[in-house]
């Protein structure tokens, strides 16, 4: 992503401004009143954030084949987390850890839905690989429904590199893989946890399948032998977040 990316749509163009996005200026469709340009436009005074009103074919010129709503901001790219200050501020709440790595993800519906579910889950942080990976750009950032604002990313260099660290400092790896051994619902989630997601069709990939603790499956009944990416990582995460209520 460059210094300068767009955010697009009135939903994530509102959590970013609630969540202190540095934002240089705001283009908004002229003549549209909606209540939530509207309110969009006060949360950018307040800010003192530029609002300039164009036509909307300028807004269909800079996003071309996507929604805008009538609304595009600009802003500073994402500030990626450090993974060291993310796994300190866990300590400090006296929490479990739980993390989720992306590996090979490279569509941004799906990286953007998987993000959208973390936050959701109360994920610590979700890593994602600086190379194999979908970029975090705008369409990302509206997939996930303004989460990106919220959840901490922190982009990692080598993945077995990362795992291996993670080991050292107690996390169990969990890799979902279509031929794991074990259904998800029979691993125990309650300890610090990183789910490993792999991409659809190859999945995770061999050398980090090996650093993985245990590969859990979803079990299959249908005709088709596979869940959507960003599917099979909401009911992973969910699984990890029942277990542990369980235990409250």
């Amino acid at each position: 992503m460059s210094d300068e990316g767009m955010i697009i749509g009135r939903n994530s163009v509102t959590e970013a401004l609630k969540a202190g996005r540095s934002i240089t200026k705001i283009y908004m469709a002229a003549g549209n009143e909606s209540t939530s340009l509207q309110h969009i436009k006060e949360m950018a005074r307040d800010k003192k954030i530029v609002v300039e009103n164009v036509p909307a074919k300028v807004l269909n010129q800079l996003v071309p084949g996507n929604r805008h709503q009538g609304v595009v901001a600009f802003a500073a790219a994402v500030n990626f987390s450090d993974l060291t200050d993310v796994l300190a501020a866990v300590s400090e709440r006296e929490k479990v850890p739980f993390l989720v790595l992306t590996d090979g993800v490279e569509d941004v519906h799906n990286l953007g839905a998987i993000i959208r579910t973390a936050e959701c889950a109360g994920v610590d942080a979700v890593l994602i690989p600086k190379r194999h990976s979908a970029p975090i750009n705008e369409t990302v950032g509206k997939t996930s429904a303004g989460a990106i604002e919220y959840i901490p990313i922190v982009q990692i260099g080598n993945i077995v590199q990362t795992l291996q660290s993670l080991k050292k400092r107690g996390f169990w790896v969990i890799g979902a893989d279509m031929m794991g051994e074990t259904d998800y619902f029979h691993s125990s989630l309650t300890e610090p946890v990183v789910l490993v997601i792999g991409s659809e069709g190859k999945g995770i990939s061999r050398l980090v399948k090996e650093k993985c603790d245990v590969l859990v499956q979803i079990p299959m009944f249908g005709q088709i032998n596979s869940l959507n990416a960003s599917v099979a990582a909401a009911l992973l995460m969910y699984e990890v977040v029942r277990q542990r209520q369980e235990m409250k």
